[in-house]
């Protein structure tokens, strides 16, 4: 007789005293018992850089290369996102994880697929399970909306009443408005990372028709919280992560050889780089092993926007960036469809994403010679 199958239902799960062993995670892995230091990430002011005053400008430039050589992460103030935005994208999202859980997988994400919802990664991995519910909605730019008849601009809002029908019109249409703020904000970052490693609006020009997602995060209370994680360590394989998370806390960041916390500010984003746009400087700009912790008292929510290039637009370094630095390549050309598919058939993302992809690349390039070789 086969095992039951395991079934993540927040409602019930965050009770129990005794949590399943898929849940539980290795030892050197687990959260320590004390807490984690704080990481002292800069607050960068994104309105006083785009509004093009020298001081401001400098600033902030020089205070986001020091983080991005060595972490990855900054905060962002002053974006120009109304707060009532943010407050009803967590309001929307108690409703909808407050549902039952067979109302919420109506939008169940497909094996193969990046979008839908998902009650841990039950059904994928089978073990080191992440202790959340996440809910991840497509999001296409208007320049790629324009390229192709299948990539909708309001994609967000499409893909929500597809799945949950007319009943979540709008909350599909809230969260498209939010994703339209995020694409927004990203052409000023851009812009920023930009100024900041010398290659002016290259990034900008890159991402104009970016193919993005938008993931909601659930983490309910764990009664073992020192046994499992809320997300495991790992580095982003996207470009660019927008994150705004509610006032608990829980994001911890793996710098100098151990854990630090970002304390959580409602005003504030946490920004910080993937794996992509680490090949995209050729190492110059970090992807940094980050995680989340959970807690047994109160549950965590947080709102992440992936930035992610057009499927097939091919990643590499500016010429520009390469002179510059006289520095050799790291890493292989690429199109974020190869990564993004490595990741989800290949590969669980995790710390080493980018170097396992690179060497899968090569491994791939050395059978298609050696199968050209042996027709030839």
């Amino acid at each position: 007789m086969q095992p039951p199958q395991l079934v993540f239902d927040a409602s019930v799960i965050q009770q129990e005293t005794t949590i399943p062993h898929q849940f539980v995670w290795p030892e050197g892995e687990k959260p320590g018992p004390d807490p984690a230091p704080e990481l002292q990430v800069p607050v960068i002011d994104i309105g006083g850089f785009l509004s093009g005053e020298p001081f401001q400008v400098s600033k902030a430039t020089q205070l986001v290369d020091e983080a991005c050589k060595k972490h990855g992460f900054f905060l962002v103030v002053n974006h120009g996102v109304d707060p009532r935005l943010l407050a009803k994208a967590h309001e929307l999202m108690d409703f909808f994880f407050g549902m039952t859980l067979s109302e919420k997988q109506r939008a169940q994400r497909k094996l193969g697929e990046t979008c839908g919802y998902a009650s841990s990664f039950v059904g994928r991995f089978t073990s080191k399970l992440p202790w959340k519910e996440t809910l991840t909605l497509p999001y296409f730019a208007a320049a790629a909306a324009d390229d192709d008849d299948e990539k909708p601009s309001n994609s967000a809002e499409k893909y929500i009443l597809s799945l949950m029908g007319d009943d979540f019109k709008e909350f599909g249409r809230f969260y498209q408005e939010y994703c339209e703020a995020m694409n927004n904000l990203c052409v000023g970052i851009l812009e920023l990372l930009g100024t900041s490693i010398g290659v002016g609006s290259h990034f900008r020009r890159f991402y104009e028709r970016h193919e993005s997602v938008l993931r909601l995060n659930y983490y309910p209370p764990c009664q073992k919280p020192d046994l499992t994680l809320g997300t495991g360590p790992h580095c982003d394989p996207t470009s660019i992560t927008i994150l705004h998370e509610d006032q608990v806390g829980g994001l911890q960041v793996f710098v100098d050889g151990k854990w630090h916390s970002i304390t959580p500010h409602t005003q504030a984003f946490v920004v910080n780089v993937g794996d992509t746009f680490m090949a995209l400087t050729n190492g110059i700009y970090k992807s940094c092993v980050h995680r989340a912790v959970v807690n047994k008292k109160i549950s965590r929510k947080s709102i992440a926007f992936f930035l992610c290039p057009k499927m097939d637009k091919v990643v590499y370094p500016p010429q520009q960036l390469l002179a510059s630095t006289n520095t050799p390549r790291l890493y292989p050309d690429f199109t974020w469809q190869t990564l993004l598919d490595f990741t989800q058939k290949h590969y669980r993302a995790d710390i080493n994403t980018l170097a396992a992809f690179t060497n899968w690349l090569h491994n791939q390039d050395i059978q298609i010679q050696i199968s050209s070789m042996s027709t030839t």
